[in-house]
């Protein structure tokens, strides 16, 4: 009998360890795989759909000890986002992420981008939000009216730089995020500046997108900027051939033809005075500044050099103008650029 009672204690011992065993590596034991470096999880997922695409996408290797594991902790409110796996962790790791809503945050550089829809593209492989949701916005008259904008000149709310995020980021959300720091960029003292020089913050940036364009060397952005200033003080056409390629819309042009200059449209500042409705390009932070802080000269022209080093021949009159700009027609007509 003493025996009995002891192999039974013995049998005893042996499940509940057994069952300790067996649980533990259901709760603590490695489960997640190395065959995908994310989870994405979107917006308004349930947790069958989120089970699904785990299941899959291989992430977990024993599924069941997964589905067990959700239930007995209670993952039931879904939360959306961009969750880095690691190889190895156990279900308890892996579903305290996913309940606690730890996710990776995603970095986001941009800088002269041409257009909203490239931009819009760009961005969309970033966050959740598609390049559809995103240029619906910009496009939205009664959208870009709320900020003080208009569609053709919202673009200058994007302010180049490096800027984390989450995944799950809508398209309003991320467009309020921009504004905010739209809003810290324009100090009182760039608002200041701007208004001396007669401009609106959204002008400074469309004018600035005109420099930028031109500019292939920072260090003369002043200079063109002042040469812009002056060209619109005393009424004249700006006469920018960025602006004629952008009206063109063809941004393969390396010489502008005196077909493209009769393109009627707002943007070509050879047809129109005054500066184009909206930027021609996302204007870099440094074009930005150098109209802010332009440097003051007489100069009303300005042609590339023939020596086609990026800069630029600068003339105060049209006669000298004229000597320059036949100097690089020449050097265009040497290299064979045609169009």
């Amino acid at each position: 009998m003493k025996k009995f009672v002891i192999a039974l204690v013995v049998i005893i011992i042996i499940s509940l360890a057994a069952t300790g065993v067996f649980y533990y590596l259901r709760y603590f034991g490695p489960n997640v795989t190395d065959k995908q470096e994310y989870l994405y999880i979107r917006t308004g997922s349930t947790f069958d759909e989120v089970y699904k695409t785990i299941r899959e996408q291989g992430i977990v290797k024993d599924t069941t000890t997964f589905l067990w594991s959700a239930h007995n902790m209670k993952y039931l409110r879904v939360k959306p986002g961009k969750y880095r796996l690691k190889s190895g962790m156990s279900n308890r790791s892996f579903i305290n992420m996913l309940k606690a809503g730890n996710q990776e945050p995603v970095t986001l550089l941009f800088h002269n981008l041409r257009l909203k829809d490239q931009f819009a593209g760009f961005v969309s492989k970033k966050i959740e939000a598609d390049s559809v949701s995103i240029l619906r916005l910009l496009d939205s008259a009664k959208f870009a009216e709320q900020y003080g904008f208009t569609t053709d000149n919202i673009y200058t709310v994007f302010i180049p730089n490096s800027y984390q995020f989450y995944w799950n980021t809508s398209a309003d959300k991320f467009f309020k995020r921009m504004y905010d720091n739209y809003q810290k960029f324009w100090t009182p003292e760039r608002k200041q500046k701007a208004a001396d020089i007669k401009l609106t913050p959204q002008e400074v940036s469309v004018l600035a997108s005109i420099v930028d364009a031109e500019a292939l060397h920072d260090d003369e952005m002043p200079t063109i900027a002042g040469l812009y200033l002056n060209r619109l003080n005393k009424g004249m056409k700006l006469q920018s051939d960025p602006t004629v390629i952008f009206a063109v819309n063809d941004f393969t042009i390396k010489r502008v033809l005196n077909r493209d200059l009769i393109t009627n449209s707002p943007y070509n500042t050879y047809m129109y005075k005054g500066l184009p409705p909206g930027p021609i390009m996302m204007p870099s932070v440094n074009a930005i500044n150098a109209v802010l802080d332009y440097k003051k000269t007489d100069y009303l022209y300005m042609c590339a050099k023939a020596d086609f080093s990026g800069n630029h021949a600068f003339a105060t009159n049209e006669a000298d103008h004229r000597v320059n700009a036949r100097k690089f027609q020449q050097g265009l007509n040497d290299r064979n650029i045609k169009r």
